[in-house]
């Protein structure tokens, strides 16, 4: 029997209906975790749908639109399927800080098609809102509203120790850098500076012992001279001369003409009390000593 065109669109009308009722009865569902939360209390509200095993189903993410509720974060399991059908759930951590009484929330389901992206919508989720502010008594008046003021107000001067520890640090480093490129050379010109006093500060010693002798003739005052005379050398070398003789000095100096001259002659004015010796060759030996002083001198500028 042959059915006619009307009745084949009849048949498919209700083939149709009966899909979307079918779909419907199996479409997401959503709910909220607790039926009650507070202002800023962490809330989930989970979102499941149950469907066929050849579907690719899409949930939101964090750029869906959670009004009024903010979104905290996400967790999901992965499909179950289990005679036949397939199992998708995902549960968002959000919070809220309306005041609304009663505050609902519809996340949609995506179901990719070959042709088309069909938008699924579970039924709303609703929760209330719990204050926790004490109600007012009754015959209380509302308080005044509030009057916004932008006035700084003064602050009591407090030390940052964490900024002036960071600048000594950085002041410390800084100049142990400087001293690592420019210490040594610091130090020489230092040590340079610091001889060529010593240096000038002898002479004038020097020269006033002498001149002592030559006015007074005494051999304390010539013994003085030669004092002076080793104490300079041994600052000059870093060494200990005053307890040498005259024999082991010009030893030291490498049998030196002008030191063996010179101590000769001043032995024999100190030691052999020989006040009569001719003036001008002690002081032709005070020369030899300072022309000596100054040879070591320049010698270890050099």
């Amino acid at each position: 029997m042959r059915k006619s065109p009307a009745g084949n669109a009849c048949l498919l009308a209700l083939l149709l209906l009966a899909s979307f009722s079918t779909a419907s009865a199996q479409g997401p569902t959503g709910r909220f975790s607790r039926a009650a939360v507070a202002v800023g209390q962490p809330l989930d509200y989970e979102l499941r749908y149950e469907h066929a095993p050849d579907e690719e189903v899409v949930f939101p993410d964090s750029l869906a639109h959670f009004a009024p509720f903010e979104y905290v974060g996400r967790s999901w399991q992965p499909t179950r399927t289990r005679n036949g059908r397939s199992l998708d759930r995902t549960v968002y951590h959000l919070r809220t800080f309306s005041l609304a009484p009663v505050q609902a929330l519809q996340l949609p389901v995506l179901v990719l098609r070959r042709t088309d992206t069909l938008r699924l919508l579970p039924p709303a989720a609703q929760v209330q809102l719990r204050r926790t502010a004490p109600a007012l008594p009754a015959g209380a008046t509302t308080p005044p509203a509030l009057r916004q003021d932008l006035s700084p107000l003064p602050l009591e001067p407090a030390v940052n120790y964490p900024f002036w520890l960071a600048g000594l640090a950085g002041v410390l480093l800084l100049a142990a850098g400087v001293a690592a490129l420019f210490g040594q050379r610091w130090r020489r010109r230092y040590s340079l500076y610091k001889r060529r006093k010593n240096h000038v500060y002898f002479l004038a010693q020097f020269a006033r012992h002498a001149e002592r002798f030559a006015l007074s003739r005494s051999a304390p005052v010539a013994e003085r001279v030669v004092v002076l005379w080793k104490n300079y050398l041994s600052s000059l070398e870093n060494t200990n001369l005053s307890s040498l003789t005259t024999k082991e000095l010009v030893e030291h100096f490498n049998n030196d003409d002008d030191v063996r001259r010179a101590l000769r002659a001043t032995d024999r004015v100190v030691y052999g009390n020989l006040l009569s010796e001719d003036a001008q060759e002690v002081d032709a030996a005070f020369q030899r000593l300072r022309n000596f002083a100054e040879r070591q001198y320049e010698s270890l500028n050099a």
